[in-house]
């Protein structure tokens, strides 16, 4: 639009104009500023970032691992434990003094019970438990979780000697019969 010299004195006069329509104005008094959104708490990122790391590595552990499968047994014997103990351990020919049965368990829920387990085992002094943690079969994986998570937790622990699947009897493959070091 092309304007002429005479559209500015309209605009004063539309201005006037306005100011007059409306009449006296009174400033509004300053208002404070709406409170600031509140910060976001801290988050410990590197505590977070370990977990993430530590949980990666212990699947990269059982990537790594021979993966059980649901009839499979688990054998683990340490150097130091005589052929015939072990062979009468997975007779069956040791009294099983405490038990705990993993079933229902997440792997992380399963994996705290076990460390609380054994440590109670230590400190009743029991030498031979038995973990009951099925054969897997209902999972929704290939592998049975709860089966290779004990066996890679108890192959891991100094305190633990030996262990085997438990005698048909007494849970099968579905169960681990742990022979446990005394305290020094």
């Amino acid at each position: 639009m092309v304007r002429s010299p005479g559209d500015e004195d309209e605009d004063k006069d539309d201005a006037a104009l306005f100011r007059s329509a409306i009449g006296n104005v009174k400033p509004l008094a300053d208002v404070p500023a709406p409170p600031a959104k509140p910060r976001p708490k801290p988050a410990a990122r590197m505590a977070e970032q370990d977990e993430l790391d530590a949980r990666s590595e212990f699947q990269r552990g059982l990537d790594e691992m021979a993966v059980l499968e649901a009839g499979d047994v688990l054998s683990y014997r340490r150097e130091n434990v005589p052929a015939r103990v072990f062979q009468r351990l997975k007779r069956g020919q040791f009294s099983v003094q405490d038990e705990l049965d993993l079933h229902g368990a997440t792997a992380l829920q399963a994996e705290s019970l076990i460390r609380r387990f054994l440590a109670e085992a230590h400190d009743h002094e029991f030498g031979c438990v038995r973990i009951i943690h099925g054969k897997g079969q209902r999972s929704d994986r290939e592998a049975p979780v709860l089966k290779n998570l004990v066996d890679r937790i108890l192959r891991q622990r100094a305190d633990v000697l030996a262990f085997h699947s438990a005698p048909p009897t007494q849970g099968g493959t579905g169960a681990a019969v742990v022979l446990l070091a005394r305290r020094s």
